[in-house]
């Protein structure tokens, strides 16, 4: 990651904090890595210091060196005014980060002007290879393994986390953040986007990222969930994720105040009490590796203080485990729950 500095492509969607996803990540645990966010709604403004551009030509005197996607754009492809910015980011001598599942190296187009420009392409996306079924190598990983799993998807898993790892890490832990989607790989500089694996390879893939994890010095590896085992649409990576990580420890996340899986189609998808959560995940687990759930982190963007910290006592109450919202107050106990039951 040493040397990289990001332009944010966030155009019509810097503010938005679901498709700007991985443009307001990075920005929040990379910040000093960006040097500019392009988003001409909001040209002349600034977000967390970082200047708001209108053009590459406007961000070029902050001196970037990466052009990273920071947007999920509507179907998951390029519209024609997002290929005119890519080819202007490539003309101006900037490599190009994309985590879509829109690979940018099998554009011709691009592909040729990359080429001619000297520059790359990384699709965060691509798969290894050389990727195959799970051997068995997670079950034998030292130290411990945390999943966080949730009650729906875009909840927050991957924050959770981070978080969780920079509380450890603060008290000295080897710990390590386990990337397994495009935002996490854009912050961490590594990992395996395990949604664009083939299915039969899911678990294999997550049973590399572990081992990686550990081989990077991890002796805590907190593996940053994916989707939902609820949610009809995702849930295959989800259980994929599970049995490949092969985690110990897990850390239920919730938003305060929803009530129905979102995106699912088919009519309403209500989320169980988090109480049948924690007793179906636990269920879920190799036969190998039982994992018990031992913290919930509660989402409570949507609500004022009062009402957060009644939804976080009200998640501690209705699971006898400890509760918290890990952006808002802090991280400690959580980390503190994980600390005793590892």
């Amino acid at each position: 990651m040493s040397g990289i500095k990001y332009l944010i492509l966030a155009e019509g969607f810097s503010g938005d904090p679901h498709y700007g996803k991985t443009a307001r990540g990075v920005l929040r645990y990379r910040r000093d890595d960006v040097v500019a966010i392009l988003d001409s709604t909001r040209a002349g403004e600034s977000e967390d210091g970082v200047p708001v551009v209108a053009t590459v030509a406007d961000a070029l005197p902050y001196g970037p060196t990466t052009a990273l996607v920071g947007v999920a754009t509507q179907g998951g492809r390029f519209p024609p005014a997002w290929m005119d910015i890519l080819r202007e980011c490539i003309e101006a001598g900037l490599d190009v980060e994309n985590g879509l599942h829109v690979f940018l190296a099998h554009d011709a187009e691009l592909r040729g002007l990359a080429d001619a420009h000297g520059v790359e392409l990384r699709d965060l996306r691509r798969p290894p290879a050389d990727l195959s079924t799970a051997t068995g190598a997670n079950l034998d990983v030292p130290g411990t393994i945390v999943l966080t799993v949730g009650s729906d998807c875009a909840i927050g898993k991957m924050t959770v986390a981070l978080e969780l790892d920079l509380e450890a890490r603060r008290r000295g832990e080897q710990s390590t953040f386990v990337p397994t989607g495009q935002t996490g790989i854009a912050i961490a500089g590594w990992g395996i986007a395990v949604d664009a694996v083939v299915a039969d390879f899911i678990a294999g893939a997550a049973e590399r990222l572990v081992v990686e994890g550990s081989r990077r010095g991890g002796d805590l590896l907190w593996v940053e969930g994916q989707g939902s085992i609820l949610h009809p649409v995702y849930s295959g990576v989800t259980l994929g994720l599970y049995h490949g990580s092969a985690p110990h420890l897990l850390v239920l996340c919730h938003e305060a105040g929803r009530t129905e899986i979102e995106g699912a189609g088919g009519g309403p998808h209500p989320i169980p009490p988090l109480a049948e959560l924690v007793d179906l995940h636990e269920r879920m687990a190799l036969t190998r590796r039982p994992a018990r759930v031992v913290a919930v982190a509660v989402n409570t963007r949507a609500l004022g203080e009062d009402e957060a910290r009644a939804a976080v006592a009200a998640a501690e109450l209705e699971t006898g485990l400890p509760a918290d919202d890990p952006v808002r107050f802090g991280a400690a106990r959580l980390v503190d729950a994980v600390l005793a039951a590892r």
